[in-house]
This record gives C-alpha cells, sequence and structure tokens, in this order.
C-alpha cells in the first residue's frame, strides 16, 4: 500500500556509538571514564557487562563481573528487598547458603532494614541504587563495573559507598568506574580515560587525564553541543582481564 501510494521507507544516517576503541585492563587497575553527555561512557561500559553486543571486534574478560549501572536491573519490583537480595545473588551465580550468610550485612549496610519486607516497587530509586550498590559490592566481586552510582542515595550513604569501594580497591580487584565527578576519579583512580565523540582521546594518569579532559574537551565544547548518545553504533575491540 505503501508503495502504491508513493511513500518510501525513511532514510538515516548510520552512527557510531563507538569507534576503534581498543583497551586493556590489568588486575589491581581502577579506571576512571570521563566524557560528556553522549560521548560514549556508558555504551562502553554496557559493551563490556555484555547488555550490548559488538558490531565488530571482540572482547574478553576473565573473573566474574557484577555490573552496578542502570539502577534497578535484575530486581522483581513486586518482590521484597529481602527476596531481591537472593534474586540477584542467583544472578550473580551465588549459592543460597552463600547469600543467607550475606544477608544480614547487606541488609545493614544499605541501610534499609525498616523496608527490607517492603515490595521494592514503593523505594525511591535512591534506595533501589543503595540495595543495588549494597548487593553488588558485598558480593566480592572480581571485576566491578559502575555507572554513576554514587548519584543514588543520601550524602552518608554515598560516603559509605566510597568507603567501601576504597576497600575493594585495597583488595586490587579491577573496577571501571563513570562519574562526572572528578574529585572522586582522582581520589579512586590510579588510571583515567577520556572518551569523546566515541573515541578515547586520553588515557593515562589520573591528574594528566583529567586536566587534559577540562582544557581540550570541556573547555572547546559545552556539554549541551555534544550529541545525544545513541545505541546500536559500531563497537570494535574492547579487552578487560584481571
Amino acid at each position: 500500500m505503501e508503495i502504491l501510494l508513493g511513500r518510501t521507507q525513511p532514510s538515516y544516517d548510520e552512527f557510531f556509538a563507538l569507534k576503534d576503541i581498543n583497551i586493556s585492563i590489568s588486575h589491581g587497575e581502577r579506571v576512571g571514564v570521563l566524557g560528556l553527555n553522549g560521548s560514549g561512557k556508558s555504551t562502553l561500559l554496557k559493551t563490556i557487562v555484555g547488555i550490548y553486543p559488538p558490531t565488530t571486534g571482540s572482547i574478553k574478560s576473565c573473573g566474574r563481573i557484577v555490573p552496578l549501572i542502570e539502577v534497578g536491573t535484575g530486581f522483581d519490583m513486586e518482590m521484597s528487598g529481602r527476596a531481591n537480595i537472593h534474586l540477584n545473588g542467583a544472578l550473580l551465580a551465588r549459592s543460597k547458603e552463600e547469600m543467607l550468610a550475606l544477608e544480614r550485612e547487606i541488609i545493614v549496610f544499605s541501610g534499609l532494614e525498616p523496608f527490607i519486607d517492603m515490595p521494592i516497587k514503593y523505594y525511591s530509586s535512591g534506595m533501589i541504587g543503595r540495595l543495588a550498590f549494597s548487593i553488588g559490592t558485598m558480593i566480592d566481586p572480581e571485576i566491578l563495573v559502575i555507572d554513576e552510582i554514587f548519584s543514588s542515595g543520601d550524602a552518608q550513604f554515598v560516603d559509605k559507598a566510597v568507603r567501601r569501594m576504597e576497600q575493594l580497591f585495597d583488595q586490587s580487584h579491577v573496577v571501571l568506574f563513570v562519574s562526572h565527578d572528578s574529585n572522586q576519579i582522582q581520589s579512586l583512580c590510579n588510571r583515567v580515560i577520556v572518551i569523546h565523540n566515541g573515541s578515547v582521546v586520553k588515557d593515562g594518569d589520573p591528574a594528566e587525564s583529567i586536566a587534559y579532559y577540562y582544557s581540550e574537551i570541556v573547555g572547546n565544547q559545552g556539554e549541551s553541543s555534544n550529541r545525544s548518545e545513541l545505541v546500536g553504533g559500531r563497537i570494535p575491540i574492547a579487552e578487560l582481564s584481571t
């Protein structure tokens, strides 16, 4: 019918969310990722953890990845916070016995004890973020991938979360951390990657990478002029190892 009416399929421009990326992250590295909104930071993390398959290239990881990327991912909103602790444990390949042993510590760390048996559909986004962080970091992840998780929760919980992250770093786990807070990145990371328009433009010492980001990226282009991040572009090689 559309052909008879003279209609054609709409045209589109091909857009590569990430381009020519080749990174290797080794055991003990704490890598911060900086970039303007839409630069490809979140797409990179979601590709590494397997949410988005790469169009070309490959991703290799050695170790169990625990992603803290989208608040509520892996949760059943009709189930209680306590039940979701065990559900997430199962998704992370932890046994029922292991999660029972960790349950109390997770609840106390999250600060959600008065609400833990309430369906999480009644939780605020900050409460869900606190529960997700508490589960993800309490089960001793080998590779921890975090996308702005510290934006959820009050200042007191953020302080606890930072201290917990420092403990994980001291244990030499691999951490990949996206944040717009350069102070957090400089204090927590020993390597910083700057992504701009889908490409890695700086990779190295935190102080040097942060200075480059503000002088060469933020200073020359406001975030409002940056193109919104799209999904499904060309995502070449990223390698993650412990």
